[in-house]
């Protein structure tokens, strides 16, 4: 029987990878990994994971540009394991070009949407559709409350960069990356006007981590998260 499941969406490699073999290797009781990727095909060092863990990885085709992809992603997790107990949104893309735009002459409309689809609207949907298996989930990752009325069924962790960051580049506006500042921008309204939102560690507009529980409905900024949690010890 599993006990906890959790989904990293942009597990090919980076910090999506790396969020997989952390708890595959830490998670005890032992958790089922669901790693979700652009194109599994190409994803040798994922695939050699999955080949490492046998039956404890599933990895699963899912193009966050794509509702649909994301939609059949769900039903074939809810078919499979019934529930989620963490969703980690790990896939980004600073521009489709690669190198971003740090002048205000370089900025299109084409760029623009294609960022803001990937960063900002990718994750949004990935709510959407896993939202009803986190609320089937048994709160089995994360620190729970004292108070049974807060406790937690599930966990959406949703990573945001600091090279957005709006206070850090103030002074260098003109050469900072001006869509991943207004996709912060984005995030930061959607985070602060939708609960239930918990922001780890550092502000929003800043970069950092934002953790949303379906079940704790109340809203709230968390202090700094200790060195040791921040490195994923509090599994």
């Amino acid at each position: 029987m599993v006990l906890a499941v959790a989904l990293v969406q942009g597990a090919s490699r980076g910090l999506g990878l790396e969020f997989c073999k952390h708890i595959l290797r830490n998670k005890s009781p032992a958790a089922a990994v669901i790693a979700t990727c652009r194109a599994p095909e190409g994803a040798s060092e994922l695939m050699g994971l999955a080949a490492q863990y046998p039956g404890k990885v599933t990895v699963l085709k899912v193009d966050v540009n794509r509702e649909d992809e994301i939609k059949g992603a769900a039903e074939e997790v809810r078919q499979r394991f019934g529930k989620v107990d963490l969703i980690i949104n790990a896939s980004a893309m600073l521009h489709p070009s690669g190198k971003g735009e740090t002048s205000l002459r370089d900025v299109s409309a084409q760029g623009i949407i294609s960022t803001l689809t990937t960063n900002t609207v990718g994750p949004l949907m990935m709510a959407k559709y896993f939202a009803p298996l986190l609320l089937r989930g048994g709160g089995c990752f994360g620190l729970q409350p004292p108070e049974k009325a807060k406790l937690h069924s599930g966990i959406i962790v949703n990573i945001t960069a600091k090279v957005g960051s709006i206070g850090d580049n103030a002074p260098l506006l003109s050469r900072s990356w001006w869509v991943v500042q207004l996709q912060n921008v984005q995030s930061s309204s959607q985070h602060g006007h939708q609960k239930p939102v918990y922001r780890v560690g550092t502000q929003s507009t800043q970069g950092g981590v934002c953790v949303f529980t379906p079940r704790y409905r109340q809203h709230r900024p968390f202090p700094a998260v200790p060195q040791e949690r921040s490195q994923g010890q509090a599994l």
